[in-house]
């Protein structure tokens, strides 16, 4: 009897310690978890492990059965929307995705046969809440073989049957309303829409009243500034006034944007002395943020290394040249690589406006792309669309692009020895226009003679006249 007793005691004192070495938070080999990823829905699978979703699943699953309704691989890959699933996969619409994935997932275990036999009126549709918060799913049977997931038909009613949950095939993807309503705003621009900093308040020296604010401008309006006024004022200028009153969420965020764009130009590759030139080289990062933060856009023909690395020691050595260069590359208007090249196709040739004044880059059509500047200085758009976000869109080319009246100084300067010719002519009459009056002359001198007997006064113009005639002979 004793021995009885000590063997229970003993038994009692070792329960304890063998329930404690158990493993605990695994997921059994024959969960529906497992079976999901080595099933042949290999879009949601794929899916689910990039909204990181696992280990809540796995938690979910250790409490109660689930339910997942899998759409096909097809409502994925096909009949979706290209826009759509780029927002998805987007690593700041994460929470987005996970919404749109929890929704397919219904907290508790529902097979077709149960599901038909628990409803009092098959006719009417049964609610169940899934995993998405304040979400849930509509079921309904709509004859003895077919039964609908809110507008989504069940096409393979229990596909994969485990232990501790059901996977359902559905035809097409359910997508909630809150994630509907955010691809909507960030289509739209509406999360990040400017709205311009508030200025501070004037007074009328003559009433020293305040003056009444100008009437706000509509939503969606350019600036009132052109982008050239915007821009921030050269080194040899003051330093551009602070900013009005306004919080950040009064405007874009056009530093976090930039930002965005120099790291897509460094992932993608081949762009690493452009995005060094923008940020280590010149102040034009900081720049291009607050052009965008005020609203305006912008489009970046960018270099690649092998373009940059054409570019010789003189180019970049003299005080504000590689500003100069990169201002040639900055487009103050918002273009894609299709946009570009409809208007190429269309007119021929488009020149558009550049932030180095007054000079314009030209894009014409050439070889199914879009080609800009013309001769050995032009440049192929090769790597579309690198970046675009509705506010900065970056393209790739080729080439360095140059001014025009840069590339064609060289051969000025090497064509001066030919001006010799003139030497042989002297007696022959020549002419000149002296402040739009024609002037005639046996001789060089003669000619001076008649320009420096004008009414002009001018004596800087006369200098160059005779400069002038000196090159001449």
């Amino acid at each position: 009897m004793d021995c009885r007793i000590y063997g229970v005691t003993i038994l009692l004192f070792l329960l304890p310690t063998i329930t404690f070495s158990l493993p605990q938070g695994q997921i059994n080999s024959n969960s529906i978890l497992v079976a999901l990823l080595d099933s042949h829905y290999t879009e949601v699978a794929e899916l689910v492990e990039k909204a990181m979703l696992l280990q809540t699943l796995e938690n979910t699953v250790m409490k109660h059965n689930i339910t997942i309704f899998a759409p096909r691989n097809e409502a994925l890959e096909r009949d979706l929307d290209p826009d759509f699933k780029r927002f998805l996969l987007e690593p700041r619409n994460l929470q987005s995705l996970q919404t749109l994935l929890m929704s397919h997932i219904v907290p508790k275990r529902i097979t077709k046969p149960e599901y038909r036999s628990g409803l009092s009126n098959p006719a009417r549709p049964t609610r169940h809440k899934t995993l998405a918060p304040n979400y849930h799913l509509s079921l309904q049977t709509v004859n003895s073989t077919h039964w609908n997931v809110d507008s989504s038909r069940v096409t393979h009613p229990d596909s994969l049957t485990r232990p501790d949950g059901v996977i359902h095939g559905i035809d097409t993807l359910i997508i909630p309303r809150s994630v509907q309503d955010d691809f909507n705003r960030r289509r739209n621009l509406i999360s990040i829409a400017a709205v311009k900093p508030e200025s501070a308040p004037e007074v009328d020296p003559r009433t020293h009243r305040l003056k009444k604010p100008a009437p706000p401008s509509p939503a969606g309006s350019p600036p009132v500034l052109p982008i050239y006024d915007a821009m921030a004022p050269g080194p040899s200028l003051a330093p551009a006034p602070a900013p009005g009153p306004g919080g950040p969420h009064h405007h874009f965020n056009g530093e976090r944007q930039v930002k965005d764009f120099i790291q897509t130009l460094l992932h993608y590759g081949g762009y690493n002395e452009m995005a060094d030139i923008l940020v280590n080289l010149t102040s034009l990062a900081t720049e291009m943020g607050r052009l965008v933060s005020e609203g305006y856009v912008l489009t970046v023909l960018a270099p690649n290394d092998e373009a940059m690395a054409k570019l010789t020691t003189d180019q970049l050595s003299e005080p504000g040249s590689p500003e100069q260069i990169m201002y040639y590359h900055l487009i103050p208007e918002y273009q894609t690589e299709e946009s570009m090249y409809n208007a190429v196709r269309r007119f021929g040739k488009v020149r558009y406006d550049t932030l180095r004044l007054p000079h314009k880059v030209t894009a014409q059509e050439a070889d199914g792309s879009v080609k800009f500047g013309h001769g050995d200085g032009s440049a192929y758009l090769f790597d579309p669309d690198i970046y675009t976000d509705g506010r900065i869109s970056v393209q790739g080319i080729d080439g360095v692009l140059l001014p025009p009246q840069e590339e064609e100084a060289g051969p000025v300067t090497r064509a001066q020895p030919a001006k010799v010719v003139v030497k042989q002519r002297r007696v022959s009459k020549l002419k000149f226009e002296w402040h739009g009056r024609k002037i005639v002359g046996n001789s060089v001198l003669d000619a001076w003679k008649l320009c420096c007997t004008g009414n002009s006064k001018d004596v800087k113009s006369q200098r160059n006249v005779k400069a002038r005639l000196h090159e001449n002979g």
